[in-house]
């Protein structure tokens, strides 16, 4: 994406709240569990936040990542770089930092509801990453849960080429920004797809060595950028300071209430409630920004989340042990 693109943006969703969550069912054995996380108030703090570049933004937010971690791998007495798993590692931090700043983009954009079920859409996309390099079964369910986001994300973005010239696609309204806005919903959402793949690969690997290793590559790669781009400054005095300090603390606040959700409860069950991020997204939008949505993109809003549903008790069923009786009243939902 070009400097111009990149430069004079400011808003975001947190893509990378998922990292902990995931190494969390990891460390529960529970598999393939990708549940995406987006808190809707601080997608609004970076929806208001318009003065402030997203690079910025994401360097800002790095920093509640890194500084955390570094007492725990310090108490832990972990290594800092685990042994034969240097580039994994690497790869790991650089398509999750992608993944934040891209939805910082999209976010900026588009509306927060569009760019919400856009994102939002990782679970399904991550089933077919799983099934291309970890070679995971792909049956009949996942491919229509895959289907129903496809077709979801076909009403919001609303190509001409379908819809036809009477209805609005995304960039006729607001130009071309719009149409990059979608453009980086999607990128984003194929980068925190694959920090899945990458996650297994780590699998063992202590939480905190992670969360400081991309805590710190991403806080450097933002500040680059950020540098690059014209956009590394201080926000100014007032209300955006404000809003970083509280973007910092519903961070954290989300990190650990996710934290504790997946260790008391199986991830299908916390993805599934996580799912309600897509409706408040639309509530904030209304409330907040006063931004009403066409009755397609509230369509392409309920296949998605349809599809996130599905995806949530598919894992909650074959999560669940062989001899218990709800599993066998969900078994439609493991074919």
């Amino acid at each position: 994406m070009s400097r111009l693109h990149l430069s004079n943006t400011s808003t975001a969703t947190t893509c990378d709240d998922f990292e902990l969550q995931r190494l969390v069912v990891l460390n529960e054995e529970t598999e393939d569990s990708p549940i995406f996380h987006q808190p809707k108030l601080k997608t609004c703090q970076f929806k208001w936040m318009a003065e402030i570049d997203p690079t910025a933004l994401a360097a800002y937010r790095y920093v509640g990542v890194l500084l955390p971690a570094i007492p725990v791998v310090l108490y832990k007495q972990e290594p800092v770089i685990p042994k034969g798993k240097c580039m994994v590692l690497i790869l790991r931090c650089f398509t999750g930092t992608m993944s934040l700043m891209l939805s910082f983009y999209a976010f900026r954009h588009m509306s927060l509801a569009d760019a919400s079920v856009i994102i939002f859409s990782v679970p399904v996309f991550t089933a077919i990453f799983a099934r291309m390099f970890l070679k995971e079964p792909c049956g009949i369910f996942t491919v229509f849960s895959i289907v129903l986001t496809v077709i979801g994300v076909i009403f919001i973005a609303r190509p001409s080429f379908l819809f036809g010239s009477m209805i609005n696609s995304l960039g006729n309204s607001r130009g071309e920004l719009e149409i990059w806005g979608i453009v980086a919903a999607f990128s984003a959402t194929l980068f925190g797809a694959s920090i899945y793949v990458l996650l297994r690969a780590l699998k063992g690997v202590h939480f905190s060595v992670l969360m400081s290793n991309f805590g710190a590559f991403a806080l450097v790669q933002c500040l680059l950028i950020s540098w690059w781009v014209g956009g590394l400054c201080m926000p100014p005095c007032g209300f955006d300071r404000l809003l970083i300090v509280a973007l910092a603390v519903f961070s954290f606040s989300g990190q650990i209430l996710l934290t504790l959700a997946l260790q008391m409860e199986q991830a299908g069950p916390v993805s599934i409630a996580r799912s309600a991020d897509i409706v408040f997204a639309f509530i904030w939008q209304v409330l907040f920004f006063e931004e009403v949505p066409n009755r397609y993109s509230v369509t392409g809003a309920v296949l998605v989340l349809t599809s996130v549903i599905l995806t949530g008790m598919r894992k909650w069923a074959i999560a669940l042990p062989e001899t218990s009786s709800l599993k066998h009243k969900l078994k439609i939902f493991t074919k």
